[in-house]
């Protein structure tokens, strides 16, 4: 009863604080920028077009996260998890350090080591997928597969990128 009230309390924190980065990222939410200024965002970082990777991504933590949060279909919404933490970690953060403090890459660590507990432990006894009869779906391969794509997905979209040409020194020169 206690591993489940855990797990419960783990996906609650997880899940909804990804959906609500989420919702800043979609709708401008909880202090974000929505989609347009978060696709502008995505277009410094090389992501082109910005906006429709912002909303991939947005898409990726608000999905995950409820998924996660309700306790719904296995290792889905880890694996989205992992994958929007994989490219976050990968563009913003890594060459930061480790620590939060320095914009570094801990909290996507956090984020990612909690989704692989939460694949590979399962959702506990106070989720949908125990409600609905699913956890039999979900064994080790199954789950391992599942959290594999997500990292592949995660590095692929960090291969998507295409950051801008330098300006050519006969631009620069001539203002644009």
């Amino acid at each position: 009863m206690l591993t489940a009230i855990a797990l419960l309390i783990v996906r609650l924190v997880v899940g909804l604080a990804l959906a609500a980065h989420g919702a800043q990222k979609a709708f401008g939410w909880f202090g974000g920028y929505g989609l347009k200024g978060t696709g502008g965002f995505f277009e410094s970082l090389g992501f082109r077009p910005g906006t429709v990777f912002a909303a991939l991504a947005a898409a990726g933590e608000i999905g995950g996260g409820l998924l996660t949060a309700a306790g719904l279909l296995g290792p889905v919404g880890p694996a989205l998890i992992i994958l929007v933490m994989i490219v976050a970690a990968g563009v913003a953060h890594f060459r930061n350090g480790f620590f939060a403090q320095n914009q570094g890459y801990e909290l996507n660590a956090m984020y990612i080591a909690l989704a692989l507990v939460l694949a590979f432990v399962g959702f506990g006894a106070f989720s949908l997928d125990a409600a609905q009869g699913l956890t039999t779906l979900f064994t080790g391969s199954v789950n391992a597969i599942v959290i594999a794509a997500g990292i592949v997905f995660g590095f692929v979209n960090l291969g998507l990128r295409r950051m801008a040409p330098a300006p050519q020194h006969s631009e620069v020169l001539q203002g644009g």
